[in-house]
């Protein structure tokens, strides 16, 4: 009976102390991006730029957010606009031709994450998300802790927050994880891998990645020319149109 107790109390330990390191990586990601505080105080985001594809071709996309409200993606084809539109009430995907098609429940509830402009690790279970510290790996010269996520609409993603600098290097997820399948012909159990770099400071203090680059997928490399905070956001972004 003592050998079942001292093994409950050992395996309690060390599950509270796999819980403190997450929490510990997590509190130094948190600082590493400004703090919890200038976190906190994002209320409204709006980002431009252009997506060279695995093809060579240019794309130009823009981004509104309002905390726990909006989420907008426009990407300009050339021929046409495409749109993603997610608020606290739904959500919807316009085509080049401005069609518009609401989400299905699945895809939406999948999608909400995409309203929080603070990060899905901030405060996440409070958020209805969970978080796993999967172990540290190392690759590349570099040494990462590997986070697993799962959001609260049951998607699970993958965070790799460099050991040296705390900075989210890249994230990976299933192609089919948001609801959506992955895209058109897409295996929706491919690995979707998303790296982060470029980091700096906005004129107000903000840190964003400037630079994101997509393997699996559709691929190709995103160059933030504008990333704005706090600045009002437009009544007919709420349009899905």
């Amino acid at each position: 009976m003592k050998k079942i107790c001292l093994f409950a109390m050992t395996l309690m330990a060390v599950t509270v102390a796999k819980a403190q390191t997450l929490d510990e990586i997590i509190s130094k990601h948190i600082e590493a991006m400004g703090g919890k505080d200038k976190l906190a105080s994002i209320k409204t985001i709006h980002m431009e730029g252009v997506i060279v594809g695995a093809n060579g071709n240019e794309i130009t996309i823009s981004i509104w957010k309002e905390h726990n409200k909006l989420f907008r993606r426009e990407i300009n084809f050339g021929m046409g606009t495409g749109i993603t539109l997610i608020t606290d009430k739904g959500g919807w995907n316009t085509d080049r031709q401005g069609n518009v098609n609401p989400m299905k429940d699945e895809q939406y509830h999948r999608q909400e994450f995409q309203l929080d402009c603070q990060s899905p690790l901030v405060d996440y279970a409070a958020k209805g998300h969970k978080a796993e510290l999967m172990g540290k790996e190392t690759a590349d010269g570099k040494d990462y802790y590997k986070i697993k996520l799962t959001l609260k609409g049951g998607n699970e993603q993958f965070y790799f927050i460099e050991a040296s600098t705390y900075y989210l290097d890249h994230l990976s997820f299933k192609a089919g994880s948001t609801g959506m399948g992955g895209g058109p012909g897409m295996n929706p159990d491919a690995e979707i891998v998303v790296k982060y770099s470029n980091y700096a400071k906005t004129d107000d203090g903000y840190i964003f990645p400037f630079t994101t680059t997509t393997t699996g997928g559709f691929g190709g490399s995103l160059n933030y020319e504008k990333i704005e905070v706090n600045k009002p956001v437009e009544e007919s972004k709420y349009k899905a149109q």
